[in-house]
């Protein structure tokens, strides 16, 4: 991180540092509604206090940055970068949360998270910008994206997707090859308007922010099974193969790491996958992979 001790930035690119960075932010205690209140008022307040308060408070949402930076892989950064440029925009959430809003952290967080993301991936990447109006088009898109690729272990064809959100095919090939454009949650929605991106935070981000929430504990519940159900490797295949509390990889990525053909790799994961769902706990792999 830039001027907090929260994180070091994963400077080491391995699939086993991002994994230890995961366990570690993992182990960070949550926050509840009423702590983030009495740590946004010190953080106001400044001082030694308030930059402790904003330490306690980035930390305890560090895994929901992972969880948003998984949704923008495979657009021109590594994983681990679109990770340490969402920590960024999670520092400037603590530092601007006004608790009198009435909405939680988390909700307002996740706007900075996804604003400094992507406007990394524009300008480091180099590609061209979208009109603000398909910036919604974009999220959903990708989203929907992760989805499929996770029941169907493959990437959805532009006429697949056109069907699953709606989006005209054109759109769904323009927002593709393209990114969204910056956009400041305070700033006005036009000139002479008083209203901002944050006036309609409560409503439109909150169930987003509870989705977060409950799929990180959809997460840990699930690891739990697995250890309850499987073989150490039959765990580690499963789990990296979807990304379950740490880096998702490809199935040559996983073989090569333990000297296993592709085909084994896939072999082991679908028995797992069997396993798991004739143990009586199907509900939760269900859950969780959507």
């Amino acid at each position: 991180m830039r001027q907090l001790k929260i994180q070091k930035s994963i400077t080491n690119r391995s699939s086993e540092a991002l994994d230890k960075y995961l366990v570690e932010i993992g182990r960070e205690p949550l926050v509840g509604i009423e702590e983030e209140i009495e740590l946004a008022q010190a953080i106001r307040k400044g001082g030694a206090a308030g930059e402790r308060a904003k330490e306690k408070l980035v930390k305890a949402n560090l895994r929901f940055v992972v969880s948003v930076a998984k949704q923008y892989q495979h657009q021109g950064l590594s994983l681990t970068d679109l990770i340490d440029e969402g920590n960024i925009g999670l520092v400037k959430a603590a530092e601007k949360f006004d608790e009198t809003r009435g909405f939680k952290f988390i909700s307002y967080a996740v706007w900075w998270i996804r604003q400094s993301i992507l406007q990394a991936i524009a300008e480091q990447s180099r590609i061209v910008r979208l009109p603000l109006n398909q910036v919604g088009a974009l999220s959903k898109i990708n989203s929907e994206i992760s989805k499929f690729e996770q029941e169907h272990m493959r990437k959805p064809s532009v006429s697949e997707l056109a069907a699953i959100t709606n989006i005209d095919e054109e759109k769904i090939e323009q927002s593709i090859k393209a990114d969204n454009h910056h956009m400041s949650i305070d700033a006005p929605f036009q000139e002479g308007d008083d209203n901002s991106m944050a006036d309609v935070m409560e409503s439109d981000d909150d169930s987003r922010a509870d989705r977060l929430v409950d799929f990180e504990s959809m997460a840990q519940e699930l690891n739990n099974v697995l250890r309850k159900v499987l073989k150490e490797r039959e765990v580690i295949i499963l789990r990296e193969c979807f990304g379950i509390g740490c880096h998702e990889k490809g199935l040559e990525e996983i073989g090569s790491e333990l000297g296993l053909t592709r085909e084994r790799v896939r072999q082991i994961r679908e028995r797992s996958i069997l396993k798991v769902r004739e143990s009586g706990y199907a509900h939760v792999l269900t859950k969780y992979l959507g």
